[in-house]
């Protein structure tokens, strides 16, 4: 089952239990999958697009409600965030610090990494070799630590 075709499952499931805050944040996955779908030309859309665009709508949410929170509005933060948590259910699964931190060490020995100036191959390599299963940000923080 592709994941389009689950999302449209989910949102009858939603529509059905009447779960309106559920049901907004997969309408969002869908019309962002529908978006990128239409706007290539494309006749799918393939895997490694559909985890980035759910990472892009996960991070969106989170920076959301991090502005709310700043604003004392904890009820629509509140609403972000759980938005967040739905879409994230759809993304693999996450990678934890302990084993995400052997990996970046691991690679940095591979390519050979010696300092700062390696910074840029060795991010990308890993956001290439992780996607969906770390976010960018937690892998470039990682690397810096260890090439310092």
């Amino acid at each position: 089952m592709s994941l389009t075709e689950k999302i449209n499952e989910d949102i009858k499931k939603a529509m059905l239990a009447r779960e309106k805050e559920k049901l907004e944040a997969l309408r969002a996955v869908k019309s962002a999958l529908l978006l990128a779908l239409t706007s290539e030309g494309a006749s799918q859309v393939t895997e490694d697009e559909e985890i980035k665009i759910l990472q892009k709508l996960v991070k969106q949410r989170k920076e959301t409600a991090t502005i709310y929170q700043q604003q004392n509005r904890e009820d629509l933060a509140g609403t972000e965030l759980y938005q967040a948590k739905i879409i994230s259910a759809y993304l693999p699964e996450q990678m934890d610090e302990a084993s995400l931190q052997s990996f970046i060490r691991n690679l940095i020995s591979v390519m050979g990494a010696s300092g700062m100036k390696d910074m840029g191959k060795v991010v990308n390599a890993a956001n290439q070799q992780l996607a969906g299963k770390a976010e960018s940000k937690t892998i470039a923080m990682m690397v810096k630590q260890e090439l310092q």
